[in-house]
C-alpha cells in the first residue's frame, strides 16, 4: 500500500469538511512508538493552526482519550476503526502519516513516519496558506532524530 501523493484529490472523511482553509490530517495509532514520539510535534502544529489539524487515531475512542491525556493532546482525535476504510482510502500503510490538504481538497503534502524535514515542511506550507509566520516544529537539539520510520 502506498500513501496518496500530492496532487491527488483527498478522499472524503466522515465528520471532516474540506474548504474553508487547509486541513492537516494526522493518522496515528496509540501503540506506535514513533507516533508517541511525534505526538508533541503534532500538538505543536495543532496549537499554531487549531482549525487545520485533524487527528485520526486508529483506535477506539477510550484509547484515544487515554493517549491524549498521557501526551497532553488537546485536539480530540476521530476514531478510525477496523476495517480502516479512511486509512485505506488514503493508502496509509505506516503511522504516523500526515496529509496536508488544500482548500480545494487537493493533497499538497504527504509525510510518512517521523521526518523533521517533512514536519517542518508541513509547518511552512501551513504558515504560507494561513498567512501566519513560519515556526519550525522540530530543530536539531530537541531530542528527536532527523528521521525515524513508523
Amino acid at each position: 500500500m502506498s500513501a496518496i501523493r500530492p496532487g491527488a484529490t483527498a478522499p472524503p472523511i466522515p465528520g471532516v469538511t474540506f474548504g474553508g482553509g487547509p486541513r492537516l490530517l494526522a493518522f496515528y495509532k496509540v501503540t506506535c512508538p514513533v507516533c508517541r514520539m511525534a505526538a508533541p510535534k503534532i500538538q505543536a502544529l495543532a496549537d499554531r493552526y487549531p482549525d487545520a489539524v485533524v487527528p485520526l487515531g486508529q483506535d477506539p475512542a477510550e484509547k484515544l482519550t487515554e493517549f491524549a491525556d498521557e501526551y497532553g493532546l488537546t485536539h480530540a482525535a476521530l476514531p478510525e476503526l477496523p476495517p480502516y476504510e479512511t486509512s485505506d482510502a488514503y493508502g496509509v500503510g505506516t503511522v504516523p502519516t500526515l496529509f496536508l490538504v488544500g482548500d480545494d481538497g487537493t493533497v499538497l503534502e504527504t509525510v510518512e513516519s517521523w521526518s523533521r524535514e517533512g514536519y517542518n515542511g508541513v509547518a511552512y506550507r501551513l504558515a504560507e496558506l494561513t498567512g501566519r509566520e513560519y515556526e519550525p516544529v522540530s530543530e536539531p537539539g530537541d531530542g528527536l532524530p532527523p528521521f525515524r520510520p513508523g
